[in-house]
């Protein structure tokens, strides 16, 4: 089982990472952390790399729900998404799939949960 999907665009960095937050919150989630591997990576250990954006994606309902259900879930929250630049004018988005993530914990009704969060990210990557 695969633990993300992923699309990957003909355009540029920036466009990509607006047009991935516009989609996500589309589906009701809003960016909640905003990590730059490029720019932290060249601070912290001189490394130049790639640009590579995680989003941290919530849709505070749905990790409500989830916490409910599983206090301890929210060391698996946010759901991150991925953009990062395979070449110029490439860009791959891949989004964690919250049911493969969620396998560890037996708790059915968080499954249930997970796949309503997989099945809007689905749509986030499809639509962009």
């Amino acid at each position: 089982m695969s633990y993300y999907f992923a699309k990957t665009l003909t355009t540029g960095f920036d466009d990509a990472v607006h047009r991935t937050t516009e989609a996500l919150k589309q589906e009701g989630f809003g960016i909640i952390t905003e990590i730059d591997v490029k720019d932290t990576l060249k601070k912290k250990v001189n490394v130049d790399f790639r640009n590579y954006r995680i989003l941290g994606a919530c849709n505070p309902a749905l990790a409500h729900e989830a916490l409910q259900l599983e206090d301890k879930v929210g060391t698996m929250l946010p759901c991150n998404v991925v953009v990062q630049e395979i070449q110029p004018g490439s860009v791959e988005v891949a989004a964690i799939d919250p049911v493969a993530s969620m396998a560890a914990i037996d708790n059915p009704r968080l499954k249930e949960a997970a796949a309503k969060v997989q099945g809007k990210l689905r749509k986030v990557i499809d639509s962009l």
